[in-house]
């Protein structure tokens, strides 16, 4: 077993959303947080679902990184009234400390389909959009339906690096998806160019289509990358899970290793069922311990956040040894 889940999962439910009244009103559902660890606080960015279907980010503070309160309040997203054309949702926020600064990478409803939003901010009070970049294979830029992204910790070759996943694929739903994860390079952080895929999903397996789960963590054998799978094969049901790999220090596009198993699939009642049933969707990571140099320890403790069942937010724990372990399995 890679990851043990939390004894008091689920750690937040919709009982724990305060009514932020007119627009929060007895909350549906929370689920898919990014999360961070600042001033020695857990903060957990969460997607809250209304029972119009609205979606809305708010924030979780926690001690301990188990216990949350959630501010009676939702983090605006600044600058988005300035784009031209509708954003109908926001959600699934990934966090990025790089810099000194944390960056929020969201997905983005719009009439040209989902885009990537990426935003900054010094304290979660608000968040300062920086732009609806996009970046899918062969630049197609404005209007690319694209989703899951992810921006690495630091630059490299003094670029930013975001990790995304172009939806080219219509499922029988009419729902696009991928089964891709690209990896896209930026000078500004705003214009993105996509420089090649990183790897694609394995048909007949658990992970046929796949997506960028939590930003990658450098550890001295490369960037450990969670990810997330799904299973579609199963009499027309979609499993989501979570599995592992790690990726080159200096070429991201090239996978080092790859966990030929799920590291946590859907077992528990609250992840088999909710409004989307049998579904683990890992979006924060939080690693303890690292060196001087930045690198994660091995023997560190790794707290994952992960929506369940699109329901109710959950954890589970492991450690870096464990998920390098896993990469090789």
């Amino acid at each position: 077993m890679v990851f043990r889940r939390h004894t008091d999962n689920p750690i937040l439910t919709r009982a724990d959303i305060p009514d932020v009244p007119p627009t929060i009103v007895d909350a549906t559902s929370v689920f898919n947080p990014g999360a961070v660890k600042h001033d020695g606080r857990y903060l957990l960015l969460l997607r809250v679902q209304t029972r119009g279907r609205e979606t809305h980010m708010m924030l979780a503070e926690s001690s301990d990184g188990v216990r949350f309160d959630v501010r009676p309040r939702i983090i605006p997203v600044d600058g988005l009234e300035r784009i031209g054309g509708s954003v109908y949702h926001i959600y699934d926020p990934r966090i990025t400390r790089l810099d000194d600064t944390f960056f929020v990478m969201f997905a983005a409803d719009t009439d040209k389909g989902c885009r990537i939003g990426l935003a900054r901010t010094d304290d979660f009070e608000r968040l300062l959009l920086i732009g609806l970049g996009d970046g899918c294979e062969g630049g197609a830029g404005d209007g690319c339906d694209v989703r899951n992204g992810v921006l690495f910790p630091e630059r490299v070759g003094g670029r930013y690096l975001r990790l995304d996943r172009p939806n080219v694929k219509r499922l029988e739903s009419g729902v696009t998806t991928g089964d891709e994860i690209f990896l896209s390079e930026s000078d500004d952080l705003k214009s993105w160019r996509a420089l090649g895929p990183v790897m694609q999903g394995r048909w007949h397996y658990w992970d046929e289509l796949i997506g960028s789960g939590p930003p990658p963590v450098k550890t001295r054998e490369g960037w450990l990358l969670i990810y997330h799978g799904i299973a579609t094969h199963l009499s027309g049901s979609l499993i989501y899970q979570a599995g592992v790999a790690l990726l080159d220090l200096e070429d991201p596009t090239r996978v080092i290793a790859r966990g030929r198993d799920n590291i946590l699939e859907p077992r528990e009642p609250y992840e088999l069922v909710g409004q989307v049933p049998n579904v683990i969707f890992p979006g924060g990571m939080i690693v303890d311990d690292y060196d001087d140099d930045g690198f994660a320890l091995p023997e560190s403790r790794v707290l994952l956040y992960y929506g369940a069942a699109d329901t109710s937010v959950c954890l589970a724990t492991t450690t870096v040894t464990e998920l390098l372990r896993a990469c090789r399995v």
